[in-house]
């Protein structure tokens, strides 16, 4: 596999369109199959891509929480490209860009229905937190947060 290029995209790009209405239909699937998906951008997202060979593969974004906070959403890679890194990548990319923007702590929902979306969170060094906004009352929200630094140089 060549190497993974990693790009900023905005929230019309087709090719990340094509991304976030996979993660959506695979999201209901695993839900229970809930028939029309409908995606919503979210305002003030920013977008990253990762990019195999020409191909757009994966998709994440963060989005601006309270001062100093934001939330890694939108995080897809597809099937044929599971098991590559790539989504550590991904997740590296998100971190770097937050902090950046002056948010070191970033947190992210996912669905219990997802472990193993929550081992890729864990093992990156997310920890478990309380539901916070929208997902207070969820039973099926996993919500974890991490709080970056930056290394001494």
């Amino acid at each position: 596999m060549a190497g993974v290029l990693i790009e900023s995209r905005p929230a019309a790009d087709a090719e990340l369109g094509t991304l976030l209405v996979a993660q959506q239909r695979e999201l209901a699937e695993a839900h229970g199959g809930a028939d029309g998906v409908v995606y919503l951008v979210h305002d003030g997202a920013a977008y990253l891509v990762a990019v195999v060979d020409g191909r757009a593969v994966a998709c994440g974004a963060w989005q601006p929480l309270e001062p100093g906070a934001a939330e890694l959403k939108r995080m897809y890679v597809r099937p044929a490209y599971r098991g590559r890194g790539i989504a550590r990548q991904l997740v590296v990319a998100l971190e770097e860009e937050a902090l950046a923007a002056g948010r070191p702590t970033l947190r992210l929902e996912t669905g219990t229905y997802l472990p193993a979306a929550i081992a890729l969170y864990r093992a990156c060094g997310y920890t478990d937190i309380a539901p916070y906004g929208e997902y207070v009352g969820n039973p099926f929200s996993v919500c974890l947060e991490k709080r970056l630094t930056v290394a001494a140089r």
